[in-house]
């Protein structure tokens, strides 16, 4: 049995990062994990399961928006609540026990409860309709907020003084409280009526014991969970696990002496600044991994260097596949260039700015994309005023990176009179999805970074666009699919090579082709299964 331990937390929190619905998507879901699970449930080859330490009372709708709902799991708070309800259950707020005389009004993004004339509770719907957490107010202040579980029942609840919260409750599927967490010094209560916890495994239930009744922080809790149910595993089961410093140290105890994948992505194992414990806690269950995998040539280094990996013990596997997909471009006479801005040198991006700016002046329909993977409210704003700043430094008009709707006049632009078009449009994309729609319509993507973006890259592979970057990657063929630039006074020939007619395009398209085929779903269940083999 393969079993996948993800690191699906909120922060440095034992919990998920459900968000209303209404709410701006915050960061991106998708990561290591999300693809490995796709993979092998798709593949069917391997029996496999999820194992999540975590808080995640909307565990079932995270894996709905994956394309896993299927995916079979063990949850740790389940086992701690005693939760044995697996399906989804429909709950509407009008099930619920409500006051005589309450009154609901209705706004674009909640629903507030009214009593008397008076605020009595807020009630905040997930992605699907479901409610996902109910505010309760006491003379204009809230008291106490009761989450939801997406099988039906309030799982936890958190209880406020002046405001603030002080401790919070998780609760059996009758209601009663199992576990109380103190808020402010972080100390576990085990209500002493059901001093037990239920474990799950092939089918079958046993029921345990607390060790005690009082514990100093939540890892402990977790660590004796999840450690007793280990015990019932086989020692031929393997475990991959996303590499993360909040879980490093309970999986560094638990699985001594298991089989392990260590998986790392972008930056999410990057201990918190000056937490020389956790970095050693890190470099600990890195050195005892059986295998690493690692999303990407540049992580792979920064491995190397953390700790001394044995030859043939590490692979870089993508956690992105290619697929072949003509785009949309060609349907558009008008060639987009995608300038990615997240992580650029500043004042690389104002010299990029204006050579893209007067590349697109001098050429008609020209239209340069600015991109930012950045999740906050004025991101597009903040872009375009960045874009708007290096054209005024440079004497060129500043109403080129006008806001939509919002002209922009300034001593460098034309006299009134002559049209200024709009070449610079803000494109805010947190998530993977949307980042691949935007993709579809480009013609170019130009990512001058250090390190290239390795899911914009395998998107213009897969799309076969080409691409401009400075540093060499397992994506681009120079010459062929795009072009590295040895300079950026080169940027407005490099250019001119691929927007300049259709040749130079059909080419990098086949070029394109070719190089899909290296990164395959199928490619990548091959290079899972030698990881496989090398440590079964």
């Amino acid at each position: 049995m393969l079993y996948f331990i993800p690191a699906w937390y909120k922060g440095r929190e034992w919990c998920e990062n459900e968000q209303s619905w209404h709410e701006k998507r915050r960061y991106s879901e998708f990561d290591d994990t999300v693809k490995q699970i796709q993979l092998f449930h798709r593949d069917g080859t391997y029996g496999y399961q999820i194992l999540s330490l975590g808080f995640s009372p909307n565990f079932r709708h995270f894996l709905h928006r994956q394309s896993v709902y299927r995916a079979p799991y063990w949850s740790c708070f389940d086992a701690i609540q005693e939760v044995r309800r697996k399906k989804v259950r429909v709950l509407s707020f009008h099930d619920l026990k409500w006051p005589e005389g309450i009154e609901f009004f209705y706004s674009p993004f909640a629903v507030a409860a009214m009593l008397q004339g008076e605020k009595y509770a807020e009630i905040n719907f997930g992605e699907d309709g479901n409610p996902i957490w109910i505010a309760l107010y006491q003379e204009g202040k809230v008291c106490r907020r009761n989450i939801y579980d997406d099988r039906g029942f309030i799982s936890a609840t958190v209880l406020y003084e002046d405001g603030k919260p002080c401790y919070q409750d998780y609760l059996r599927e009758n209601g009663i409280w199992k576990l109380r967490h103190d808020l402010k010094d972080g100390h576990i209560q085990i209500n002493e009526k059901c001093p037990t916890y239920l474990l799950e495994y092939e089918g079958k239930w046993k029921t345990r014991q607390f060790s005690k009744m009082q514990y100093d922080r939540m890892e402990e809790v977790i660590y004796e969970v999840f450690n007793a149910w280990l015990k019932m595993t086989k020692s031929s089961d393997i475990f991959c696990v996303a590499m993360d410093s909040l879980h490093a140290g309970i999986l560094g105890k638990t699985l001594r002496y298991k089989k392990k994948i260590l998986s790392f992505f972008r930056d999410r194992c990057a201990p918190a600044s000056g937490a020389e414990t956790e970095q050693k806690k890190v470099l600990e269950l890195i050195r005892d991994a059986d295998y690493i995998v690692a999303d990407s040539g540049e992580n792979a280094k920064k491995v190397r260097r953390m700790a001394r990996i044995p030859a043939g013990g590490l692979m870089v596997i993508p956690p992105y596949d290619t697929r072949a997909d003509a785009g949309i471009s060609l349907q558009s006479n008008i060639q987009k260039i995608l300038l990615p801005l997240d992580g650029l040198e500043q004042e690389l991006a104002k010299k990029t700015i204006c050579i893209l700016g007067t590349y697109a002046s001098k050429k008609e329909n020209v239209h340069i994309h600015l991109l930012t993977r950045d999740a906050g409210y004025n991101a597009e704003e903040t872009i375009l005023s960045q874009a708007r700043s290096a054209l005024a430094a440079a004497g060129l008009p500043e109403a080129w990176a006008a806001e939509q709707g919002k002209p922009v006049v300034s001593e460098n632009d034309l006299e009134e009179g002559e049209a200024v078009p709009v070449l610079f449009i803000p494109e805010q994309r947190v998530e993977e999805s949307s980042v691949s729609i935007c993709m579809r319509e480009q013609w170019l993507l130009v990512d001058l970074r250090d390190v290239p973006e390795q899911y914009l890259q395998i998107n213009a592979v897969s799309f076969g666009i080409p691409q401009i970057v400075r540093s060499r990657t397992d994506f681009v063929q120079n010459g062929g699919n795009g072009i590295i630039l040895k300079k950026l006074g080169d940027l407005p020939k490099a250019l001119a090579y691929y927007l300049n007619g259709l040749e130079h395009l059909n080419e990098a398209r086949v070029y394109c082709y070719k190089i899909s085929r290296d990164y395959t779903t199928e490619r990548l269940l091959e290079m899972w299964g030698e990881v496989m083999e090398s440590v079964g």
